[in-house]
């Protein structure tokens, strides 16, 4: 089956986690505003950049990379106001400039017990607060990538449910990472890859209620990955590999030198 053309601009997501104070984190902001106010591929659109430090450190990112980044948050309440001690909703997450927010990761899933209907909850806040909720997703054990496909299209149906019941629509990304391949030996094949996230895409397209919606690729990456992968995802979702600013760049390499060449290269 032929690719699918990417959503252009090639999403380039980094979570920061909790790996960085807040000085390291306005540091690590710098740096790549930095990049980004100088580097091809943002300076002529063809990669939206997107970073989400841990929340205290929202607002400084927001200012440092006004222009040149979007900014989010890493979790976000499943209510808008009341008495939820420690949490913070949808609504202050845009208040403060953000415009994204990652729903389901696995390490919320393992470490603190969020369940699918959690991540239900919490996609449908996204959406009703105005956000763009990053959606992270991925099969358990490891198969065919037609039957990993067809198990993710069911989560991310799962996922969106409570927001279709109550109507609230708008653009969603997709990150897909296998959950067999976390902490693995080895990372997922690219040709695995390149299987889940083709079907995965065509099924997200397919969502009337999610238009400009976006796949991408949330598992290890590393130089070299995103041109292996080809058209087949519309981008990654780093972590710890983004964190030296340097590695911010080579993606944007990346980002530049696919969008340079035809469609039909950059889907081998």
């Amino acid at each position: 089956m032929p690719a699918h053309p990417p959503t252009w601009p090639a999403f380039v997501g980094v979570s920061l986690k909790m790996h960085l104070g807040h000085a390291e984190t306005v540091a690590w902001c710098r740096a790549v505003a930095d990049v980004a106010r100088a580097h091809p591929a943002t300076r002529a659109g063809e990669a939206e950049l997107v970073v989400l430090p841990s929340y205290l450190s929202v607002p400084a990112a927001v200012g440092i990379l006004d222009g040149l980044a979007a900014v989010g948050a890493q979790d976000l309440a499943a209510e808008d106001a009341g008495a939820f001690t420690g949490e913070v909703s949808g609504g202050q997450i845009r208040e403060l400039g953000g415009a994204f927010v990652e729903v389901g990761h696995a390490e919320r899933r393992r470490l603190f017990g969020e369940t699918d209907e959690v991540v239900r909850r919490k996609a449908d806040a996204a959406l009703r607060a105005g956000l763009v909720p990053l959606i992270c997703l991925g099969e358990e054990t490891r198969g065919d990538p037609a039957d990993a496909a067809r198990e993710c299209a069911r989560q991310l149906d799962d996922a969106l449910a409570l927001a279709a019941e109550r109507g609230h629509g708008g653009r969603i990304v997709v990150a897909y990472e296998p959950q067999w391949a976390i902490g693995a030996a080895e990372p997922a094949p690219d040709a695995h890859i390149r299987g889940v996230c083709r079907e995965l895409r065509a099924h997200a397209r397919a969502l009337d209620a999610h238009p400009g919606s976006a796949v991408v690729y949330g598992g290890s990456a590393g130089p070299g990955l995103l041109t292996r992968i080809g058209d087949h995802v519309d981008g990654l979702f780093l972590g710890r590999f983004a964190h030296d600013p340097r590695a911010v760049a080579a993606i944007l390499d990346e980002v530049h030198a696919r969008a340079a060449r035809p469609a039909s290269d950059a889907s081998r």
